[in-house]
Order: structure tokens, then sequence, then C-alpha cells
């Protein structure tokens, strides 16, 4: 039995996780979040939820007890968010709390969310392979760089594998429901898409110490190339906001 700590367990992509985590037999989860309400519905399962404030290191070491794998989720997610008024102690503090405290208590693996927002200055017909320097175009991917310099700095420095997954523009997107901008179709990434990338990351083995993978749908136009990511983990996304959109190559 593999124990997961998720935290930001009560965010968007957080309740995707903790429910496709909560359907496996072999995952005992410990949820973790500012917010509970949101998580009430895993109250009488085998599954354990906490309140957790990540800019609390000492909140984090007893979070990230008796846990073999960490998937950190929790932060501001607003591309506008404010330097002082948040991202510093979500985002900064947040991230090398948890991280500190995940090698503090023998943790074997750390998964953490980056963003697609690291990589957004580059031009909007450029695509951005793993090895395209960072170019973050607001404060928000600023912090992200740094989640994915942390991961770096504690998987190579303190030996605790890191895997910085950026993830594009998540969406449950429906035919019938909202549009995409140009830029959220290249970037697109579907729920089950994520599902899939995740799990993978998960078990995946022999993996370098860091490894920043890309998280973005099959888009018939990638703002991130994923193929790095495909043979790191065998990644295999099916989604396509293209044709979710109905939008044809050619029109006959």
């Amino acid at each position: 039995m593999k124990r997961i700590l998720v935290t930001g367990a009560a965010g968007k992509i957080g309740q995707d996780v903790a429910n496709i985590l909560g359907k496996q037999e072999n995952y005992q989860l410990r949820l973790a979040d500012i917010n509970l309400s949101a998580l009430e519905v895993f109250k009488d399962t085998n599954h354990e939820t906490i309140y957790l404030d990540v800019s609390d290191l000492e909140a984090c070491q007893e979070a990230s007890t008796d846990i073999d794998l960490v998937i950190h989720l929790a932060g501001d997610p607003s591309p506008d968010a404010d330097f002082y008024g948040s991202l510093l102690e979500s985002n900064i503090k947040g991230t090398y709390n948890i991280f500190r405290a995940s090698k503090d208590n023998n943790v074997s693996k750390m998964i953490v969310a980056s963003s697609a927002q690291t990589i957004e200055s580059y031009p909007l017909d450029s695509q951005v392979n793993a090895n395209s320097p960072i170019r973050p175009k607001n404060m928000y991917g600023v912090s992200k760089c740094f989640v994915e310099a942390v991961a770096s700095y504690f998987a190579y420095t303190e030996g605790l594998q890191s895997i910085a997954i950026r993830i594009g523009a998540y969406d449950d997107y429906k035919p019938n429901g909202k549009s995409l901008s140009a830029r959220d179709m290249s970037a697109y990434l579907s729920p089950e898409d994520f599902n899939d990338l995740l799990l993978k990351s998960i078990t995946a083995k022999n993996l370098p110490p860091f490894s920043v993978l890309h998280g973005i749908s099959n888009n018939r136009f990638k703002r991130l190339d994923i193929e790095e990511t495909k043979k790191l983990v065998g990644y295999t996304p099916s989604s396509d906001a293209f044709e979710l959109c109905g939008i044809k190559l050619f029109d006959k």
C-alpha cells in the first residue's frame, strides 16, 4: 500500500487527483488543504483529510510523516497573483517547506505542479521543448520557475527524486461549453490526459533524479513539445482541443 500526500487537494486539479487516486486499491491518501469542506466526500473512507497551510514548515513536517510519495499541488494558481500578497507565502515558502519536510521524512518521490507559465513569454507560434530556457511572463510564472529550481536542488543535492509537471490549460472543456483561445487550445490539457500522465509518473521507473514533464494533450498544434515526456514515462495523451472545438485542418 503506497501512502500518498496530496497538498492542495481541494483545488480544481486536486479534487480530480483525489478522485482518481482514491479509486486505486493500492494507494492510501492523505488529502491536505486549507479548505476541508471540499474534501467531505472522503470523510467515511480509508483516506485521511487534514488541514494544512504549506507556509508553516512545522505543519508540513507533520503532514509528510509516514508518507511514501508527495503530490504537491498547493499554491496560488492565478497568473495575476500578487507576489507579496500571495505568492511569497503559498508558492515560494510553501514549495520549500514541503520539499524540506518530505526529504526530512524520507519520502521517496516528489511530483510537483509547475506550469506552462514558466515559458509563456515565448512567441505563441513557437513550440517549447524540454531544453528551452525558462521565460516567464508574470510573477506567477516566476514562482513556478522557483518550484522547478527547488525540485532540481532537492533531487541532485539531497537525493529526493523529483518530477515537475508543467501543466497547461487544464480544463474539462465540452463542445457546447465555453470556447478556448488559440493559445489555450495549443496548451490544452484534458483531465483524462492529466490523470494518465500523473499515474504514469507515480509508477515510472529508471527516471533521472529530476525530470520536467510537459502536461498538455495531443493537440494539433502543441505549445509544449511532449516527445520527451512520452519517452520518460510512456505518456499517451488522446485529447485534441482543436478537434473538440470543431476546427478542421483543411476545409473541403
